[in-house]
């Protein structure tokens, strides 16, 4: 975990309990990061998404579309924090099965927070990309 310029320790900030709940498809983890009522938008390479709650952008998108029961996340590979002026921004890979075939996925992150929880946050999805195994040495 690296990249949060001097500020407090990364783990406590919500973009990285909002990775580290992703990571394990955690619905409750992610509605407590969330707040109540956010103001979330996503672009992944199909779709633009929106939500007006945390519950929503949680059970409905992140976990009910994305990264729903037949995604197995099997590692939260990189997480990345930092600040764009007065907005926080977390960034993180995750290596992902679908189907039987192994992808990595990241997304960047920028969000505000009211309190403890994100408010209005703002995705970039990368989309899922095909880890191709390297082949195996002759010798």
């Amino acid at each position: 975990m690296s990249g949060n310029n001097g500020r407090r320790n990364p783990m406590d900030s919500p973009g990285e309990r909002f990775a580290q709940a992703l990571a394990h498809q955690d619905t409750d983890a992610l509605c407590a990061v969330l707040a109540d009522t956010i103001d979330f938008q996503a672009l992944t390479p199909r779709r633009h998404w929106q939500a007006s709650t945390g519950r929503q952008a949680a059970e409905e998108i992140i976990l009910g579309t994305w990264f729903d029961a037949g995604t197995q996340i099997l590692e939260l590979c990189s997480v990345t924090t930092g600040q764009v002026a007065g907005c926080e921004h977390v960034a993180y890979r995750m290596r992902v099965r679908e189907d039987g075939d192994d992808y990595l996925v990241e997304q960047q992150a920028y969000y505000r927070t009211d309190g403890p929880r994100i408010s209005w946050m703002r995705i970039l999805c990368s989309g899922f990309q095909l880890v191709v195994a390297e082949p195996a040495a002759h010798g």
